[in-house]
Order: structure tokens, then sequence, then C-alpha cells
């Protein structure tokens, strides 16, 4: 009996936590997204698209805003030519609310996984025009301050990808990897 209801609250105390995230792709408010991110921890298919600071997908995403025509404009920053440059890339809605194409090197869809709006946003980034898909994955967040048990959902959400994930950096333990 005890383990019974122990059981029942766990669940109970799992689905309040989970009702904040879009279970479905109709349940996803691009509108909400928009504003200033952070990049908390990333995960990729290929240890060379992170391991160098100028690494092709090696990106600092800072902001996000959603056009008048459903695309997301993503802003971000990454290393180049030992400078930190902006860059703005569109993203192009398609009919699954929670898939946008892109092209920008090489990467040609990003996939916004979960979010509260609030306080996190998991996305992916992919080529599926390369031989061995290329992905890459992110933990963004509002606020500098990361939190352990939205990191520990990340682990578990790449986890359950199509594509091994296993180069990890967790970008919130050092100074601002590109500051603005």
């Amino acid at each position: 009996m005890q383990c019974l209801l122990l059981t029942l609250g766990m669940a109970l105390v799992c689905s309040v936590q989970a009702s904040g995230v879009p279970q479905t792709e109709q349940d996803l408010e691009v509108p909400k997204l928009a504003g200033t991110w952070h990049s908390m921890a990333m995960a990729a298919s290929d240890s060379t698209l992170l391991e160098a600071r100028d690494a092709p997908l090696r990106i600092y995403i800072t902001s996000l805003m959603p056009t008048a025509e459903g695309n997301l404009e993503i802003i971000l920053h990454r290393w180049e030519n030992n400078n930190c440059v902006e860059k703005k890339v569109l993203a192009e809605k398609t009919e699954n609310p929670k898939n946008f194409r892109i092209n920008y090197m090489a990467v040609n869809e990003v996939t916004l996984l979960e979010t509260d709006y609030d306080k996190f946003l998991f996305l992916c980034m992919k080529s599926t025009v390369t031989p061995k898909q290329s992905t890459m994955c992110q933990y963004l967040a509002r606020s500098l301050e990361a939190d352990d048990e939205v990191l520990k959902e990340f682990f578990r959400t790449f986890k359950t990808l199509p594509v091994q994930l296993w180069f990890l950096l967790e970008w919130y333990q050092v100074e601002e990897p590109c500051p603005t």
C-alpha cells in the first residue's frame, strides 16, 4: 500500500512539473520564445563540431525573434579569425511548428525539443545532407544561472534522440564564452 501511495504521489509531482512543457507540436507558442537566451550546455554527434573555440557548430545563441511571417530569427555569436562575431540566421517555418529550415554552415534543420518559455529551451540543429548526419543540441536558459534539474532533463532528452550525442560542453561553469 505504501508503494502504491508513493507511486501515485510521484506521478502527481511529475505531472505538475511537466504541465508547463509543450507536449505536442500544437502546444508550441513560438512568440513566447522571443528575447534573450544564454547557451548553458551543448552536445554533438561529432566532437569536431564543438572541440575548438572556432569549431563549426560551437555557437552561442543570444536571442530569438519570431517574425510576422511565423519564421524565427536566431541571433548568435561565434568565434571567427580570433574575433567574436554576431550572425543573424533566419529559420523558416515548416508544417511542423517545432521544426524550422535554415541555411547555416551546412545545417539545414532546427528542431525545438522542449521549453517552458521562462526558464529553458532545448533545441537541436542538424545537417541531413552530410553522409553521417551531424547533430548539435543546446540547452538555452533565460538567465546565466544554470538549473541542475533542467540540465539533467537536457541529458535525458538528448539521449532519446535517434542519433547518438556524446560530446558535451557546459558553459555555465565558466565565464561568458563569447562576451558581447
